[in-house]
């Protein structure tokens, strides 16, 4: 069965390449190998340097699993954590329409004679 690779726009693969790099250097500053750290994580080696490539294919469960080995997994709480947009957006409190409650309406006349009957009658002359 062939694997399936989420389809991304730039700038999604570039932050997935710069996480994976990071996750890299990470691993090398720690003087771990790669063997180690897959073991660990409870992966293949080959699938550790899909994730230090940045494959959008890999889940976000392996991501996780490296971080943890790494000691970064507190790293993880820090994605979207702030959510700035959605405060402006809240703080915003963009008043919503209302409608104005209908007003009591007089009843039609429905005839030319009702309408008739309610003028004067013209005075007659003599």
């Amino acid at each position: 069965m062939p694997r399936t690779t989420p389809t991304l726009f730039p700038p999604a693969t570039r932050q997935l390449a710069s996480l994976g790099e990071r996750l890299r250097v990470a691993r090398l500053r720690r003087r771990y190998s790669a063997e180690s750290v897959a073991k660990r994580a409870g992966i293949a080696r080959g699938t550790l340097y899909r994730v230090e490539e940045g494959d959008a294919g890999v889940s976000l469960a392996t991501y996780t699993s490296v971080l943890r080995v790494l000691g970064l997994q507190g790293d993880l709480d820090l994605v979207a954590r702030d959510d700035v947009l959605g405060r402006k957006l809240q703080d915003l409190k963009l008043p919503t329409r209302k409608v104005a409650p209908r007003r009591a309406q007089a009843p039609r006349r429905n005839s030319a004679a009702d309408a008739n009957a309610s003028v004067p009658p013209a005075p007659s002359s003599p």
